[in-house]
């Protein structure tokens, strides 16, 4: 699929648009590397937006799903007493 750019367009903004997981950038850049100097975008960019496999955690509500650094892990919800 070709989309073309929104101004103001993000990686994010547009892999949470296509594939609602927002963390999903990666799939969008390994495919458009001319365009990884872009944060924002300006309008009318075409970017190439591939395909992928659904897992099971995109079917999982946001506070469910396995982000890059799980709360769990990195001691930020640890109680002290």
């Amino acid at each position: 699929y070709i989309y073309t750019t929104l101004e103001g367009d993000t990686w994010d903004m547009i892999a949470l648009d296509f594939y609602d997981d927002e963390f999903l950038i990666a799939p969008l850049m390994e495919h458009n590397p001319a365009l990884a100097q872009y944060a924002v975008f300006p309008a009318g960019i075409e970017l190439r937006v591939p395909l992928i496999e659904q897992s099971a955690a995109s079917s999982l509500p946001p506070w469910r799903k396995a982000y890059p650094f799980p709360a769990a892990t990195s001691g930020f919800f640890h109680l002290h007493r």
